[in-house]
């Protein structure tokens, strides 16, 4: 009789993984999860600290969420979204309106964070297409920037590692190279930084702004970049750089969005409001499967037109507006203002704060500990002073994921950047486990110091 994790071998494909290396590390079959623990078959915990892939926001098995869902599941299960709605997305839309960046008014719903993203690069081209802007028919992005997985959202993305099999069948999109604070070559520091490599920008948009349509950016933080963190001052001058090309401006807040940067919105701590926001992840608190489109009014007016003009968003998914969906991200909303959420997460963020730098402060190959809301991460380094990174063909990164999961935490690392990235209601308790489980795991793959 094969085991269960044989059975999933024979069949199952994994996502963003070389399946050989499941030869030596097979899967973790999880059987139940409540909080921040995953229970695996065999009766083996987890500490999930990087929220299952950043989506899990409020906690695994969460008590009203899962009261939400069970209720709306007896009411309505699904309907088609072209003509038809239901209370939830109304409710849902009308919530938003008054969390969302000021100015931000049409919710376009779909069904995972790169079709999000699909659905704003549509936008940004037909909108210009159908206001005479008709020579702007390119993208720009920032160096490093993941935005997702189908083929138009890789053609905005700077992650080799994702996208240079692609490339012939990828739009032809202006890169610019992004903020790199860790090891910025003007010298500059953490907060007294100029944005002196905001000049990369300048100069793209100089080259190349009348014919771009709209820039993408994660807002703060990018993420599969390792969680590498910019001003806030570099984001208020991309707003002001867009404005004065005619270039739309596309926040991808799926992973920043709903408290993961300290605020509900990463463009919050900025004072900006982008011309379209991409939300997904947190959205329904990792529960179930969906995403949002949010644009300014503008740009919803320039396809509101007779059905004989062709203007209209042709674009559509199955499960766009799904009742269950809107019903856990209602009751999201619903945790996040009843329980001070943000509040009480930013009080555990500072405690974090101090307790990693007083962990891994002094490990000679720990480059920086850096850190936004409750995000915190650790870059490792072979030499400290030098910031020379380790040969990735030694996957430090991937050993110390493998030990830690033997210790009951899962870390999974981007390359070398251990990070923590866990729901926003984690207790310090948890966190304190996390923290003596990651470091045993340092010691016993790099040698205790």
């Amino acid at each position: 009789m094969p085991t269960i994790e044989e059975r999933d071998l024979r069949r199952i494909w994994h996502p963003c993984a070389q399946m050989k290396d499941y030869e030596e590390l097979p899967p973790m079959v999880i059987d139940h999860a409540k909080g921040p623990w995953l229970c695996d078959v065999h009766g083996k915990s987890y500490l999930d600290i990087v929220s299952s892939w950043w989506a899990n926001l409020l906690g695994h098995s969460n008590e009203k969420i899962n009261a939400h869902i069970k209720a709306q599941l007896d009411r309505l299960e699904h309907v088609i979204f072209a003509n038809f709605s239901h209370r939830g997305a109304i409710e849902l839309a009308e919530r938003l309106t008054a969390l969302v960046p000021e100015g931000l008014t049409k919710f376009h719903f779909n069904d995972n964070g790169s079709s999000a993203v699909e659905a704003a690069l549509k936008m940004s081209f037909q909108y210009c297409q159908q206001t005479g802007r008709t020579k702007k028919i390119r993208f720009m992005c920032l160096s490093e920037s993941y935005h997702g997985e189908t083929i138009g959202a890789l053609s905005v993305g700077s992650m080799d590692l994702f996208a240079e099999m692609y490339k012939p069948m990828m739009m032809d999109n202006i890169h610019i190279e992004a903020p790199d604070c860790y090891r910025c070559p003007y010298g500059e520091t953490r907060g007294t930084c100029s944005c002196a490599c905001f000049e990369h920008a300048e100069r793209a948009f100089a080259a190349h702004g009348h014919e771009t349509a709209a820039m993408i950016v994660e807002p703060l933080l990018q993420g599969s970049a390792g969680m590498r963190i910019y001003p806030e001052e570099y984001l208020r001058k991309l707003r002001a750089l867009c404005d004065a090309y005619d270039v739309l401006l596309i926040a991808d807040e799926i992973a920043t969005g709903f408290g993961r940067t300290g605020r509900l919105f990463a463009c919050e701590r900025a004072g900006i409001t982008p011309d379209l926001m991409c939300l997904s992840k947190g959205l329904t608190g990792g529960y179930m499967p969906m995403s949002i489109t949010v644009v300014k009014e503008k740009i919803y007016e320039a396809f509101y037109a007779d059905w004989s003009e062709g203007k209209a968003f042709m674009h559509s998914h199955t499960y766009a507006g799904n009742p269950l969906g809107c019903s856990a991200a209602l009751a999201v909303l619903d945790i996040l203002d009843e329980e001070n959420i943000l509040e009480r997460a930013e009080e555990t963020a500072s405690w974090l704060t101090a307790r990693m730098t007083e962990t891994f402060g002094a490990h000679p190959n720990v480059g920086e500990i850096r850190h936004i809301g409750l995000i915190h991460a650790v870059e490792l380094v072979e030499d400290r002073e030098a910031k020379r990174p380790f040969d990735p063909s030694r996957r430090l990164g991937y050993a110390i994921y493998r030990r830690a999961l033997r210790h009951g935490l899962l870390l999974r690392p981007l390359g070398d950047v251990l990070y923590f990235n866990p729901p926003l209601n984690i207790g310090r308790d948890d966190l304190n486990t996390a923290i003596a489980q990651m470091k045993a795991s340092m010691d016993e793959v790099l040698g205790v110091q």
